[in-house]
């Protein structure tokens, strides 16, 4: 593309693409039907680039409502600057839930049929359908059949390519569970499973197994007693370990949650009386600083039920069983973006997960 030229009449063609670029992505699907050149111009892989560069900026996060009462659930967005909205997941054609988020890509798995998921982009509407892994019903994941981590690996600046893991500890049909810990990768460039296995003594809570982070071409898990973070990487299909900073306390009363900042790992770490956020500024030293600590006497009275969810240069997102709130660094102000008034949801942190609206295309 030459963007020093343009065959609108009025501005170069960069000019026009840096615009568009800070546009929702509906409108910019409306302006690629305003003529042939606009669609070819905004289907570009340079315009996707800087679309999805931009989007790395923005503030947004998904909390998936689940009604204890009613099989239905809803795909709710928060975003800082353009409040709620709604993301219907209607065109999978089948009841779904969240597993994992990554760069605007959804991991999906069907709730009536086991061992189904899809890897779907809620604002483009696209999903493809992973094919049935060929592991034996006899191999079970512990405890309740699903894999303990789901994680979904997508790079922001190369959206031909993505990948799911699914992993877990081996429980023989009638038999206890082991420390065999199986794992099985999907590649979209090949269109299937890899399967390997390890051994593993780490345990995951809820909301660890949900923080999944990619950084480093790398997915990463927080252990339950906040001893390590587990690594995998995809490449060579080794798990390994990164440790936590030993400034951190991890005296009874912390919480520590894994979030990324910018292309790199962070920690957040709750105390009745503040947040603190570490940031892994040299990974391949594994060096940490701490680059933030805010007081949470405003928020006092909900403080033991706050989870860190996402988190950008300015905001931090935080949900609580109820409301999602967030802390604006630069002003220092905490704001209620979204709260249920139903008693009969599910916590709002149970299910809620960072997201970037960017577009990514199957085909």
């Amino acid at each position: 593309m030459n963007s020093s030229h343009s065959r609108n009449g009025f501005f170069p063609d960069e000019v026009i693409l840096q615009i568009l670029a800070r546009l929702p992505i509906k409108s910019v699907f409306r302006f690629r039907t305003v003529c042939k050149y606009w669609y070819q111009l905004l289907s570009e892989r340079y315009f996707v680039h800087i679309y999805n560069e931009m989007s790395a900026k923005s503030s947004m996060i998904l909390v998936e409502i689940n009604e204890i009462s009613e099989p239905k659930t809803s795909l709710i967005c928060v975003d800082y600057s353009r409040g709620v909205s709604e993301f219907p997941l209607d065109f999978l054609k089948d009841r779904v839930k969240v597993r994992a988020s990554c760069n605007g890509l959804l991991c999906c798995s069907s709730i009536p049929d086991k061992g189904v998921f899809y890897v779907c982009n809620p604002i483009t509407r696209e999903y493809k359908l992973l094919p049935k892994s060929r592991e034996r019903p006899i191999t079970r994941f512990y405890p309740d059949g699903e894999a303990t981590l789901v994680g979904i690996a997508c790079d922001l600046y190369d959206s031909s390519k993505f990948s799911v893991v699914l992993a877990g500890y081996h429980r023989p049909f009638g038999y206890s569970p082991t420390k065999t810990f199986i794992c099985m990768v999907y590649n979209s460039k090949t269109n299937k499973w890899r399967k390997f296995v390890t051994l593993q003594e780490e345990h995951f809570t809820q909301m660890n197994r949900n923080q999944v982070v990619f950084v480093n071409g790398m997915l990463h898990w927080l252990t339950v007693s906040y001893s390590c973070i587990l690594v995998l990487d995809l490449e060579s299909d080794v798990w390994r370990k990164i440790y936590l900073p030993d400034e951190m306390n991890h005296g009874k009363g912390n919480r520590m949650y894994l979030l990324e900042s910018y292309g790199c790992l962070s920690v957040v770490q709750i105390s009745e009386a503040s947040m603190d956020v570490w940031v892994m500024e040299n990974y391949e030293k594994q060096i940490w600083r701490m680059v933030d600590k805010v007081s949470l006497r405003c928020i006092r009275g909900l403080a033991p039920g706050v989870f860190p969810i996402s988190q950008t240069g300015d905001c931090v997102f935080l949900a609580t069983h109820k409301q999602v709130l967030v802390y604006n660094r630069s002003t220092a102000v905490w704001k209620e973006m979204y709260s249920v008034k139903s008693n009969s949801t599910l916590p709002l942190w149970f299910s809620a997960y960072a997201f970037r609206s960017t577009i990514f295309s199957f085909q």
